[in-house]
């Protein structure tokens, strides 16, 4: 691929409640997958009010999250060493593999998060409590 344009109004909604073996019932637009990207995932999350990504990590994944509209907290870090932050539209943040990481939409309003995940590999979630150091 040498380059790609994308309006996100002209990616269709998925519903992860309609594929098998998707453990989370949100709705997405795989722009990544649009695009053709092959060296990253990029996909934009849509929350209703106390949706949420359970506190997970991947073993080979780097993932960079970006709050585009809502407020969520977030817990984020090793087992045994999680914060929990709040995170407003134009807060990033990063988890790199077998770090955990997770977010709730704690508003009143539909929150929606753009999300990159890297290398794009079928990398599922991980119990961050039963990770070593």
């Amino acid at each position: 691929m040498e380059y790609e344009v994308l309006n996100l109004d002209d990616v269709s909604l998925t519903d992860l409640a309609e594929i098998e073996d998707v453990p989370v019932d949100l709705d997405i637009k795989p722009v990544g997958k649009q695009l053709g990207l092959s060296e990253m995932r990029a996909t934009v999350w849509y929350f209703e009010p106390g949706e949420e990504i359970q506190y997970h990590a991947h073993s080979e994944q780097e993932e960079l999250f970006f709050v585009l509209e809502g407020e969520f907290s977030l817990k984020v870090g090793r087992s045994g060493e999680e914060e929990y932050v709040d995170a407003g539209p134009g807060t990033f943040w990063a988890a790199g593999p077998e770090v955990g990481h997770g977010h709730r939409n704690v508003g009143d309003e539909q929150g929606v998060v753009l999300a990159f995940g890297a290398p794009p590999v079928d990398d599922p979630g991980l119990d961050p409590h039963g990770l070593e150091d």
